[in-house]
């Protein structure tokens, strides 16, 4: 049932990313380009998922358990160290210079999109060499 509810959360999620335009890398660096074609769309976007997620964690706390799980399973790590910055640096420039993030690249790559060809297998690349890079020199 997991499964089930989690595609059709991932489902609603890439139709919310095509109706408004965030599949398009156009639309992000356009949001990004303060000083020429700035598009500030994706503000709108990003304050209507904040809305979103502020109301459904206001309910979703006010659960004992998730509907789905026996227990919350909430993350205890709370340190800011240099691996974090590090990824959120990488993360932060693929997306600057890509115009995706991870879900509007799989996405846009059902569409064909331009660049997506090329920024999804790279992202994919990434992943394993990342997890690489942790299992070998961060141990």
């Amino acid at each position: 049932m997991r499964i089930v509810f989690g595609f059709l959360s991932g489902l609603v999620f890439g139709i919310g990313l095509i109706i408004s335009g965030m599949a398009n890398p156009a639309k992000v660096l356009n949001f990004l380009d303060i000083f020429g074609a700035w598009d500030p769309s994706l503000a709108f976007v990003m304050g209507g998922a904040m809305l979103t997620a502020f109301v459904g964690f206001r309910l979703a706390w006010k659960q004992s358990a998730p509907v789905l799980l026996p227990k919350f399973d909430l993350p205890t790590a709370s340190d800011i160290d240099g691996k974090l910055l590090t990824g959120a640096a990488v993360f932060g420039i693929g997306w600057g210079i890509g115009g995706f993030c991870p879900g509007p690249a799989w996405t846009a790559l059902t569409m064909a999109a331009p660049g997506t060809l090329v920024f999804v297998p790279m992202m994919l690349l990434g992943v394993v060499l990342g997890r690489y890079l942790k299992s070998n020199t961060f141990a």
